[in-house]
């Protein structure tokens, strides 16, 4: 597990590297909020905070289109690492309010770095293996995310009263995870020549690129807003009050096996129809609590949310970088900046039409239709991958 070029050794170290940007920095924050919410943060500075944290994904997105270097892409992904503990630590130290607001821009960076970055650096690792597959495996790493930071929360809520500890116990726990990750995904000299000798093409900077740019937007706003409300929606409805931590621990339980699952499938039929039906199920999931105050549906709410949003970003993930090939970092950022887009402009409708209607019933609808017309981008990103297929094969 220690051999650098070992599969499951780049797998594992993906996966971790997952835990570290996605868990600790970025979904911890969701799992602990309750907590936070009772003797330091407001609700307004929350939001504040969640807000900041998308912007700095963002911006890590955009930036890490335009790294192109192998030894350059090794770098800013550890640095992203250690942004991502630092980060979580400082939270762990300080109630500074600034200091917070930095903090969590920084971690957004950071997790950028660890999802985007080093999925391209575990794509570009793998040898002699399917890929579509062993991706799906990699990708898992989202389900594990939500479900381990949860766990050390809840373990540390067992002995102590103090959100601040399990946010050091987060920063402890993913300095180990981060080690093996830094350690793992790295490049030797002859391998890292092979990838920098690697040009990219900038005609896959194309039209399918920029509607599959479009779709993954359309589901950066369906994943933020279960990501940031589903807790509240389930406690808002009628005698589900205190089951929004369930409805959220079933979205990580649920997102584990999911990527590989749909992974699987992607590579038995196609990638695009399996978005299509996983934004399809999303659909559903995000309409369930609209029409049922039912405690078995909302938490199947929670399960197709967790099922879906993780299989999607593996799924746009990994055809973004089988469109690149050998450099995929460069669409993995340009379809992520558009997700991150998404990510940004989503909660801020959604306070709007909750402030003026009282419940979250108009958002869902909203955001059920902005995922549905993903949909229909991704049939038509499918037409045009045939016609392009078509006209090579005549070539």
């Amino acid at each position: 597990m220690f051999d650098r070029n070992n599969n499951a050794a780049i797998l594992l170290a993906g996966i971790l590297a997952l835990v570290v940007g996605v868990g600790v920095a970025r979904f911890a924050f969701t799992s602990l909020l309750p907590a936070m919410l009772e003797n330091h943060l407001s609700i307004a500075f929350a939001g504040m905070l969640a807000s900041v944290n998308y912007v700095g994904y963002l911006s890590g997105s955009i930036f890490s289109i335009f790294i192109k270097d192998i030894h350059a892409k090794v770098k800013f992904f550890r640095f992203g690492l250690v942004l991502c503990i630092i980060t979580s630590l400082l939270l762990a130290i300080t109630q500074s309010q600034v200091i917070w607001l930095i903090a969590r821009l920084l971690a957004g960076f950071g997790a950028a770095m660890a999802l985007v970055v080093g999925s391209a650096i575990v794509m570009s690792k793998l040898q002699n293996t399917n890929k579509t597959k062993a991706m799906g495996i990699h990708f898992s790493g989202l389900g594990f995310s939500i479900l381990v930071s949860d766990v050390i929360m809840r373990a540390v809520f067992n002995f102590s009263d103090h959100w601040q500890h399990a946010w050091l116990a987060l920063a402890i726990a993913g300095t180990v995870f981060a080690c093996y990750s830094a350690y793992i995904l790295t490049f030797d000299k002859q391998n890292a020549d092979q990838v920098i000798k690697h040009k990219f093409d900038k005609s896959l900077f194309s039209p399918l690129v920029i509607i599959l740019a479009l779709a993954y937007f359309t589901e950066g706003v369906g994943m933020v807003v279960q990501a940031t409300f589903l807790p509240d929606i389930v406690n808002s409805l009628p005698g589900l009050a205190g089951y929004g931590g369930y409805a959220w621990l079933a979205v990580g339980l649920a997102g584990i096996p999911s990527c590989i699952i749909w992974m699987r499938l992607a590579h038995r039929y196609n990638s695009i129809d399996m978005m299509m039906l996983a934004m399809a199920l999303q659909v559903v999931g995000i309409l369930i609590p609209i029409f049922s105050n039912n405690i078995i549906l909302n938490l199947i709410s929670g399960m197709l949310y967790g099922a879906t949003f993780i299989g999607l970003v593996a799924l746009f993930m990994n055809f973004a970088g089988q469109l690149a090939g050998k450099n995929p970092v460069f669409i993995m950022g340009v379809i992520t900046a558009a997700y991150g887009v998404g990510q940004v402009v989503a909660p801020l409708y959604c306070v709007a039409l909750i402030e003026q209607f009282g419940n979250y019933n108009a958002a869902l609808y909203l955001t059920a239709i902005i995922v549905a017309i993903g949909i229909i981008l991704l049939k038509y990103a499918k037409t045009c991958l045939m016609t392009n297929n078509h006209a090579a094969s005549h070539l």
